[in-house]
């Protein structure tokens, strides 16, 4: 007699093999997807070469210009629990071409602002915005592809993020220098209405594993935050955490540990740009093809705790901490996919719900990186942030190893 066999919940579904005969790849669609993100990503992230600029343009002090991202982090996070579930509730698609072209208005506005406070609000709303279409878009690429394909498709959409740092940042600073801080978020729109236009073309056609959205009674947050759920988001945040320590903070580490000009950061932030894009795509193979993907993101976060010991705790030279940075960053990309995909194995009609909470963790986790990585250098200096870092991610893998019941 055929035994009755419990459902695992999210992260912990058995996974062998691929299965023969996998449909294709949705590649136009993954790529429009990744754009997307890349433009996301540049809404905020291409201000940091001009934070001196605008706070003189604006009459205003560093640190205020510099409290611009945490506006932004924090509207974004709360924009994306809502489009989440309003994409479960009404469709994807108003969501995944509504948000860029409205952040691309948003940009616009800023870049005509006159005072700080009005930066300051259509920043805001910029952040809402992007968020609004950030945490839709996996929902959207992880309802195109089976299973065993999504750590791979996932990990390609999040690639978009690594690549402002690898080319949006660059490529802001040499606009910037013609056009200066306002005509770059003049580009940037450009950028966020193409995203727009290239998601409306790749989402014509309804996704064959969709199911119909409908409404759910009683809330379908309440149904998607199950225990198994919200332990995977906690992790996340631990994930988010230990990158944007590094991610926020490294350019300062090598300045402060090795008297770097803004000129001669060129080339380590393009290498440690390289070691997160990298990272992603490994780890989008590796939760695919491995039998566990709570277990390769708990490895992942072991590695990339014992390489924040080595970074932050040796510094014998400039090439060294480069190189150490780089496998810092790749170690810890590679959890990334993981921990989506297994967010992403619920069922089709809260998916849009638990990957929107999915980027609300990603924002407390920058928020988190930020307050803790200030506090550090306040109290202990640079020499803090490895058993910091330690400390966070070891937490997070802990979190991700399987209890007794669960096989």
């Amino acid at each position: 007699m055929a035994r009755h066999r419990r459902p695992l919940p999210p992260g912990e579904a058995a996974q062998g093999a691929p299965p023969l005969g996998q449909p294709p790849m949705p590649w136009a669609l993954l790529a429009a997807a990744c754009f997307g993100m890349f433009a996301a990503s540049s809404s905020g992230t291409t201000r940091a070469p001009f934070l001196l600029e605008m706070a003189r343009d604006l009459g205003t002090s560093l640190s205020l210009v510099g409290n611009l991202m945490a506006m932004t982090s924090v509207s974004w996070g709360i924009a994306s629990m809502v489009a989440g579930a309003g994409s479960d509730r009404w469709g994807r698609r108003p969501f995944l071409i509504g948000g860029p072209v409205a952040m691309a208005l948003c940009l616009l506005a800023v870049a005509e602002a006159g005072s700080f406070l009005w930066v300051a609000l259509w920043v805001t709303v910029a952040g809402g915005c992007a968020g609004a279409f950030t945490g839709v878009l996996m929902t959207e690429a992880s309802a195109r592809v089976v299973d065993r394909q999504r750590g791979r498709a996932l990990g390609w959409v999040m690639a978009g993020q690594s690549l402002t740092l690898l080319l949006g940042v660059p490529l802001a600073a040499w606009i910037g220098a013609s056009l200066g801080w306002r005509g770059v978020n003049q580009v940037v729109a450009g950028v966020a209405v193409l995203a727009g236009l290239a998601l409306w073309a790749t989402t014509r056609r309804p996704a064959a594993v969709e199911a119909a959205m409908r409404p759910q009674p009683g809330g379908q947050t309440k149904s998607a935050l199950t225990g198994p759920v919200l332990r995977l988001l906690t992790m996340g945040v631990a994930e988010r955490i230990c990158y944007g320590l590094i991610a926020v903070y490294f350019a300062t580490f090598l300045q402060a540990s090795y008297g770097l000009s803004l000129s001669g950061l060129v080339v380590p932030l393009a290498v440690f740009a390289l070691g997160s894009i990298l990272g992603m795509v490994l780890g989008g193979q590796l939760a695919d093809r491995l039998p566990s993907r709570r277990l390769t993101f708990a490895g992942a976060m072991f590695g990339s705790a014992a390489m924040a010991l080595l970074l932050f705790g040796w510094r014998p030279g400039l090439g060294v901490s480069v190189v150490l940075g780089f496998f810092y960053v790749f170690v810890n990309a590679i959890a990334r996919p993981s921990l989506m995909a297994a967010l992403a194995e619920v069922p089709d009609e809260v998916r849009g719900t638990v990957l929107g909470l999915n980027v609300t963790s990603a924002s407390i986790g920058w928020l988190g990186a930020a307050a803790l990585g200030s506090w550090m250098i306040a109290q202990h200096g640079f020499a803090g942030f490895g058993p910091l870092a330690a400390v966070i991610g070891t937490l997070g893998g802990l979190l991700a190893l399987p209890g007794r019941r669960a096989r």
